[in-house]
């Protein structure tokens, strides 16, 4: 016997459904998000004497303690999205009126009627928990970075034009560094050339030619300021400086253990040898792609995922063909940002990309077609465990041409 267990999660409490394979509603109670009530849901399901293994389980999110619990309790779980709770409730009214209950209910009822459809959820390993946290800190500080470096340039275009002009990039080290310093344009009109020289010495600068020719940018007769502008916006530049620095500073830090992690997983080498990948797109693509080999069990599985293949409405004679939507927006990012680096390395795709605009695509649609392709081919990839071969993939290509024919 196999029980059916549906669960509505909210923040708070959490409905349950518990039917049996007929579809029969055995009980319905609610628990708290708590040790209490995860105690209460396991206690009803041993009255039922019905071990953990042959208990079937849905929800409609993995990113909660519940899930975690489930998963440590040997329970079997299955994670239904919720677009498919929503396009299912159809079935059992057509006012679109429904409750928490109901929705518990749906869930285990999706699990006796449709249950081929979904694959049990397992968890990835600690190297890819770890790298997607990681990964999440990365793309946190950069929406950070970007957006106090838009406000400091606001600022210093207001006082302090000298630094835009002298440093062609806000976010490096060397041009926070000189605005902690020197925060208003007096202190860059009295430094010195030897002063800036070591200046630059003592941050590191990597490019020594170049230091005449940025001295020679802040020396420029440019527009004075009002003093009382220069005193009231000095401190607010300072402080997004220092702010910018660390935020810098702790992103480089972050990729760099992201790629330690990265190295040590087994399937490095295969993300590794993807033209174009790097330092961030790499460690990317294996965190989407997971540990589980059997989380997709196709190319169009992950493509459908990334958002990249289009989804397809067909009825009699008529037929669109149009944009998905519905999808994992992080990954079809970073799927299109891979198909758009890889242009760089690998000349089939910079061709392909080539046709993609000559039959009237924008650039974004040019990519997104690119990276579905990618998709596939990392998938095979992937599934083999072979790492990536230009050569081998161009012999596949002109075999596949001469086999058209």
């Amino acid at each position: 016997m196999k029980l059916l267990i549906g669960i509505d999660w909210s923040q708070d409490h959490h409905d349950v459904c518990i039917m049996n394979e007929a579809g029969a509603v055995i009980v319905h109670f609610e628990i708290s998000h708590s040790p209490e009530g995860f105690t209460k849901l396991e206690k009803n399901i041993d009255k039922l004497d019905v071990p953990p293994a042959n208990c079937l389980v849905a929800l409609e999110t993995a990113h909660n303690l519940l899930i975690d619990f489930l998963w440590s309790r040997g329970y079997t779980v299955f994670i239904v999205a919720p677009s498919v709770t929503r396009s299912s409730r159809g079935r059992y009214g057509s006012s679109g009126a429904h409750t928490d209950a109901d929705d518990a209910f749906l869930l285990a009822d999706l699990l006796r009627t449709d249950r081929s459809r979904f694959a049990p959820w397992k968890p990835d390993g600690l190297l890819v928990t770890q790298m997607k946290a990681k990964l999440g800190l990365v793309d946190s500080l950069t929406k950070s970075i970007t957006r106090h470096s838009n406000q400091l340039h606001a600022l210093l275009l207001r006082y302090y034009p000298q630094v835009l002009e002298a440093f062609n990039d806000l976010q490096t080290q060397i041009c926070l560094q000189f605005i902690i310093a020197y925060p208003t344009p007096y202190g860059a009109q009295a430094i010195s050339f030897g002063q800036f020289d070591a200046f630059c010495c003592v941050q590191h600068y990597t490019h020594p030619k170049l230091i005449p020719e940025l001295y020679a940018r802040l020396s420029r007769p440019s527009l004075k300021p009002d003093p009382t502008i220069v005193l009231a916006l000095q401190d607010e530049a300072g402080f997004l400086a220092r702010l910018l620095l660390n935020l810098v500073q702790q992103k480089a830090r972050t990729i760099r253990e992201v790629n330690e992690l990265l190295e040590k997983h087994p399937d490095a080498p295969i993300f590794d040898s993807l033209p174009g990948a790097g330092d961030l797109l790499a460690p990317k693509l294996l965190v989407m792609f997971g540990d589980h080999r059997d989380r997709f069990p196709s190319p169009k599985a992950i493509q459908s995922l990334a958002g990249t293949c289009p989804v397809t409405d067909q009825s009699g004679k008529r037929r669109r063909v149009y944009f998905r939507k519905a999808c994992n927006r992080d990954h079809r990012n970073t799927a299109q940002q891979f198909a758009k680096s890889s242009t760089l390395q690998a000349e089939w795709a910079m061709t392909y990309f080539s046709q993609c605009l000559a039959r009237g695509m924008s650039k974004s649609h040019a990519y997104r077609c690119l990276a579905n392709r990618w998709l596939g081919i990392i998938w095979k990839l992937w599934q083999t465990g072979q790492v990536y071969d230009e050569a081998y993939h161009l012999q596949q290509i002109n075999e596949h041409r001469r086999r058209r024919r």
